[in-house]
């Protein structure tokens, strides 16, 4: 539940929320507008699954669309949904990335001030800055 708090948090600072809110509205536009122009389409339900089968690119084929309107719908519904997966995916990408690279400044700045105290420090946590090393040093060497 944590994790999806946080996704949820990413998407709407980024401002993600309303790329989102907007396509599934336009699914919901497009199903409408294919039960209309297209004979083959006799139901809204019928619509909606055609659309989630274009969207995903499964085309399961077990109902199409044969109108030129329903055809472009389905065409504009399918480059929609392949630039929402895009943008959302690196949305979230970048913002996992930015909370590393602060996570490992972090580490690294409070490793900079043990060292300048090294004078002051226990046995027990110059073992641990010691260890501590060991790993990062192993860390780059395996990247």
């Amino acid at each position: 539940m944590r994790r999806l708090n946080i996704l949820k948090g990413i998407l709407k600072s980024t401002q993600t929320d309303k790329i989102l809110i907007s396509f599934v509205g336009f699914v919901f536009t497009a199903a409408f507008l294919i039960q209309i122009f297209d004979p083959n389409i006799d139901t809204y339900g019928n619509a909606l699954w055609f659309c989630y089968a274009a969207i995903t690119t499964i085309g399961f084929g077990d109902v199409t669309v044969v109108s030129p309107i329903a055809k472009i719908i389905s065409v504009l519904l399918s480059i929609y949904a392949i630039l929402v997966v895009a943008i959302v995916t690196g949305v979230v990408v970048n913002y996992y990335n930015q909370i590393i690279e602060i996570r490992q400044k972090d580490t690294m700045a409070a490793f900079i001030d043990k060292i300048q105290r090294l004078p002051e420090l226990s046995n027990e946590e110059l073992e641990e800055m010691s260890k501590k090393a060991r790993k990062m040093v192993n860390g780059v060497r395996h990247h």
